[in-house]
């Protein structure tokens, strides 16, 4: 990502409510530099020339990694996804998730995706399990795990 690209991504919003499930574009950022050790890997999410969103995944952790550290979750996590106001319900959130789900068929070893949420008024997981995600009955950092199987969406 470039450092255009990084203050583009620094003027999205959220929706109202969303500040109950999703930091502030910053913390994204910060988190990326504090938790390098999860592998971040980001992008910026365009229709065309017009920025729409963000996410940011961990992108093959090492084994020997999640072994040692029970705070990581992989080796495929998805650690945000943000649609900016604007443009949620207009499918640009299933179709960022085609697209970092296209990346994952090209890396090693990449049969799910997670992610984590929690339940409520404006969470994403709703559109998380209508994607296809599953509760996986597991709760992390005080949220609900969902794992994707990517090989069922070959």
């Amino acid at each position: 990502m470039t450092e255009e690209d990084r203050a583009a991504v620094l003027t999205l919003r959220r929706g109202p409510g969303q500040e109950r499930y999703l930091g502030s574009m910053e913390s994204h950022f910060e988190d990326a530099v504090t938790d390098a050790r999860a592998c971040p890997r980001m992008w910026s999410v365009h229709d065309r020339d017009l920025l729409v969103g963000f996410v940011m995944i961990s992108d093959d952790i090492p084994a020997a990694r999640l072994a040692a550290d029970d705070d990581l979750v992989g080796p495929y996590f998805l650690w945000r996804l943000l649609i900016d106001e604007r443009f949620q319900g207009h499918g640009y959130g299933a179709a960022t998730l085609d697209a970092v789900v296209d990346y994952l068929r090209t890396r090693p070893a990449a049969d799910v995706l997670l992610t984590s949420c929690r339940d409520g008024p404006g969470s994403p997981q709703p559109f998380y399990v209508r994607y296809g995600f599953v509760l996986t009955g597991e709760t992390k950092w005080g949220e609900d795990l969902l794992r994707l199987d990517l090989r069922a969406r070959l």
